[in-house]
C-alpha cells in the first residue's frame, strides 16, 4: 500500500502553520509527477546473436550453439537457450564451453548482420518514442511517458513492441516496465525469455526488498563480497545502511545504492551521447615473452587504435595500456597530455614509454590493448602524474 497520502496528511497536523505544509505538498508533488509517474521500458533482445544465427540457418534451430571464436582462446558471445542450460555463458572461454557442452555448435559471428538487425528493432522503437537509449546493439530504455501513439499504459506499449518483433523480424524479446531505469531494467531480467514484467510505484518498495543485491545495477562481484561481509544480501538489509554509510563504504557509488534501495533513480534516457574512449585489444594465440615481439604488437595495435579514432572522429588526452599475463593477473597504465593525440608520431613514443618493463622477467603476455580516453570536449584531467599503474585480478573462467 501506498502511504504517500498518509505522510502528507500527517505532515498537515503536525506542523505548525499552513506555509510549510503547502511548500511541502508542492515539492512533493512536483517529485511525484516530474519522477514518480514517469513511463520507462527496457527492452532486452533474447540471446539476440544467437537468436539472429537460429533465424537465419534453419539447421541450427533448437540446437545449442554459441557464437564466437572457436580457437584455443576464443570466448563466448552470446549462447543459445538451449546451451544455457549447461552452464554456458557469455564471456566464458570456449574451451570450458566445449567441456560442458560437449555437442556445442560454435557459430562465427556475423556482426554487420547482427547491427542490421539491431537498426530494424530501433525502428519499431521509433514508431512509439524519439526518447530511445541504446546500451548495446540488444537492449535500449525507452521513455513513453508521453507518446506518439496516445497510448495511456506504457505495459500495453511493451506488449506491442514484443509482438512486432515477433511478427515482423521472427525474433524475441523482453521486457520490463516502471518508473525509472533502475527498476525497468530489473524487470526486463525478471522474466526472461520472452517475458514481460511491470514494476508498479505501489509495489516497488516490497519488489526491491527482496532483490538479491548482486541484481542491483553496478553491484559486481567485489562489490556484493564487502556487503555480504557487512550482512547485506538482499535489498531490504541495504536499505538498512545509512547513505553516510554507504558514501564511506563505496564512494560515488553509495549515494546511489541508497537511492536505488528506495526505487529513486532519476536518470533520464538520454537519446545522444558523447562518446568516452576508444580503444583495441588482442588476445595473442601463443603468449608473448620476445621483447620484439611485444614492441611490435605495441606499433601494430597502435596503428588500429588510429584507425578507430578516425572513423570515431575522436579525441582524446589520455593513453591507456592494458596488459594481461598468462596467470591472468592485469595491469593497466595511462599517461595524460595537455593536447589532443591524434597522430602515430604522438602516440607511439607514449604506447612504448608505457610499455616499458612490461614483461620484466620474461612474464608471458596474453593480451595488449590501447585506449584513447579523457575526451578533448571536457576538461583536462591533471598531467602531474606522468603516469600510473595497477594491478588487477583476473579469473580464467
Amino acid at each position: 500500500m501506498d502511504e504517500r497520502p498518509n505522510l502528507i496528511h500527517g505532515i498537515f497536523l503536525r506542523c505548525n502553520g499552513i506555509a510549510v505544509a503547502a511548500k511541502f505538498c508542492i515539492v512533493y508533488g512536483l517529485y511525484y509527477l516530474c519522477i514518480v509517474q514517469r513511463k520507462i521500458i527496457h527492452i532486452d533482445m533474447d540471446a539476440f546473436f544467437a537468436s539472429v544465427e537460429q533465424r537465419d540457418d534453419p539447421s541450427l534451430r533448437g540446437k545449442a550453439i554459441a557464437v564466437g571464436y572457436d580457437g584455443p582462446r576464443g570466448v563466448v558471445a552470446t549462447a543459445s537457450y538451449e546451451a544455457r542450460r549447461y552452464g554456458v555463458h557469455s564471456a566464458m572461454a570456449m574451451s570450458k564451453a566445449k567441456r560442458l557442452c560437449p555437442h556445442l555448435i560454435v557459430v562465427g559471428g556475423h556482426y554487420a548482420r547482427y547491427k542490421e538487425v539491431s537498426h530494424q528493432v530501433r525502428d519499431i522503437f521509433a514508431d512509439y518514442t524519439d526518447l530511445i537509449e541504446p546500451l548495446s546493439l540488444d537492449e535500449a530504455y525507452l521513455d513513453v511517458t508521453v507518446n506518439k501513439k496516445d497510448i495511456p499504459l506504457a505495459v500495453d506499449i511493451a506488449k506491442e513492441i514484443r509482438q512486432r518483433i515477433r511478427e515482423e523480424l521472427h525474433l524475441t524479446a523482453s521486457a520490463g516496465v516502471s518508473y525509472n531505469k533502475f527498476l525497468a531494467k530489473i524487470a526486463s531480467d525478471y522474466r526472461k525469455p520472452d517475458g514481460l514484467c511491470v514494476i508498479h510505484p505501489d509495489r516497488a518498495s516490497d519488489f526491491i526488498a527482496r532483490l538479491r543485491i548482486e541484481q542491483f545495477w553496478g553491484v559486481g562481484p567485489k562489490t556484493a563480497e564487502r556487503l555480504h561481509h557487512i550482512g547485506v544480501f538482499t535489498g531490504a538489509e541495504l536499505r538498512q545502511l545509512s547513505e553516510h554509510h554507504l558514501q564511506e563504504l563505496f564512494g560515488k557509488m553509495g549515494p546511489i545504492l541508497y537511492q536505488f534501495a528506495r526505487g529513486i533513480d532519476h536518470r533520464p534516457v538520454v537519446t545522444e551521447w558523447q562518446r568516452k574512449s576508444v580503444g583495441c585489444e588482442h588476445t595473442f594465440a601463443t603468449d608473448l615473452t620476445d621483447p620484439s615481439a611485444i614492441a611490435t604488437e605495441i606499433r601494430r595495435t597502435v596503428d588500429e587504435l588510429l584507425g578507430r579514432q578516425r572513423k570515431a572522429d575522436f579525441e582524446g588526452r589520455t593513453l591507456t595500456l592494458k596488459v594481461k599475463y598468462a596467470d591472468f593477473t592485469q595491469i593497466t597504465r595511462s599517461i595524460s597530455s595537455d593536447h589532443a593525440l591524434t597522430t602515430k608520431e604522438q602516440i607511439l613514443p607514449l604506447a612504448e614509454e608505457l610499455s616499458l618493463g612490461i614483461n620484466e622477467g620474461q612474464k608471458a603476455i596474453r593480451l595488449l590493448g590501447l585506449t584513447l580516453s579523457n575526451p578533448i570536449t571536457t576538461i583536462a584531467e591533471p598531467t602531474g602524474a606522468r603516469w600510473v599503474e595497477q594491478w588487477l585480478p583476473f579469473e580464467d573462467t
